[in-house]
Order: structure tokens, then sequence, then C-alpha cells
């Protein structure tokens, strides 16, 4: 299992991201959010582009907007490995996957709460990753939904059976109480379990136990 450690919520966001680079997780999961998709809105491009200057580690990218296609080019120049856009959204799916591959860029569909899992398995062939929200996307600090555990069971059988190798990734309410129910996913994304602990090593280590 690989940890993807979330700064939303940080309140200062540059010695988060300078003290998770010196520690053993795996990615830097950015959230985005454009005020319309979701009701609040993250940084600014222009902050976006400042993370490499704080951190090496490998960016996982979240976009929770309406219009992520005119984004993609801005985060080709980002050390960026995964971007993943929510399923509901106005712009064409196939564009997007086409222009993250032309960069090189791995890419990932969200499933919010309120989605049945099987919405994403007409994609699953055309992308690398699939997002399951286990929160309401763009507030952090909430409960995990426990519903989510029945979503990743039925989307790891789906996978298993047509012999793809598409990865799982969950993200919301992941703590140290809860993790041991999420040891067959790929990735989780963790913020404020991590962030707002005293020794953030010693934080990652226990999630990935």
């Amino acid at each position: 299992m690989k940890i993807s450690a979330s700064f939303l919520g940080a309140s200062n966001i540059g010695s988060t991201l300078r003290r998770l680079n010196v520690t053993s997780v795996d990615y830097i999961h950015v959230d985005v959010m454009d005020g319309k998709y979701v009701k609040n809105k993250s940084l600014s491009l222009s902050e976006l582009k400042e993370i490499p200057d704080y951190t090496r580690k490998r960016l996982d990218v979240h976009l929770m907007v309406q219009s992520p296609l005119k984004m993609i080019d801005t985060f080709a120049t980002l050390n960026v490995e995964y971007l993943t856009v929510h399923i509901d959204i106005k712009d064409n799916l196939d564009k997007i996957f086409e222009r993250c591959k032309l960069y090189g860029i791995k890419v990932g569909l969200a499933v919010n709460p309120k989605d049945d899992i099987s919405i994403v398995f007409p994609y699953l062939d055309k992308i690398d990753l699939v997002l399951i929200m286990s929160v309401e996307p763009g507030l952090p600090g909430q409960e995990f939904i426990k519903t989510s555990l029945t979503k990743i069971n039925r989307l790891k059988e789906e996978i298993k059976n047509r012999g793809l190798n598409t990865l799982i990734s969950v993200d919301g309410g992941i703590t140290l109480d809860n993790v041991k129910y999420l040891r067959d996913v790929d990735i989780i994304v963790s913020g404020s379990t991590i962030t707002k602990s005293p020794d953030f090593e010693e934080t990652i280590t226990k999630l990935r136990c």
C-alpha cells in the first residue's frame, strides 16, 4: 500500500510540505477546487506552481473542478504522476484522458459517495486509477463513510475479472483506527491524520502497517 499525503487544511502549507518531503510518504496529494464543482476554492494556479519549491515528491493531483481540461497543460510542468478528475464533470472525459497521456501523466476518475461504483466500470480500461471518495469532496476532517468498503470490494472484483491493472485509491476520513479495513487498496490518501500528528514519519509508518 502506498500513502498519498494531503495538506488540505494545513495552517502552513510550505512548512507542511517541507516536513513531508523528508518522510517516506509516496505522494503529495494536491486538492484543487474551483468553488463550482465544490463550494470551497483552493490554491490558485500560481500557488500550485510553487509546490515543487517545497517538495520533490511526486504529485497525486485531485481536480474537484467543472472544467479541468484547460488546466492540464499547467500541471504538465509540475512533478505530477496521477491526475484525477470527477466522472460527472462538464468536460469530455476522453479528451482529458488523451491530453494526460500525451504528457505521460497517469489519469484517474473519482467516484463520490452518492455514486454507484458501477458508474466507473466502462472507463476502467482507459484509466490508471479509480479514486473512491469515502467522504463528501471538498471539506477536510470528515468521518469515513463505511459503505465505501462495499464499493472497494465490488471494484476490486470487477478489475480482477477483467484482468486489468487499474489501481484503487481511497480518500477521506482515514485514520489509524480504520486503516486496517483498507489493506487491499493500492493507495490511501491521508490528510489531518498525518499533518496534525507530532511525528509525520511515525504516523505514515503506522498507516502502512
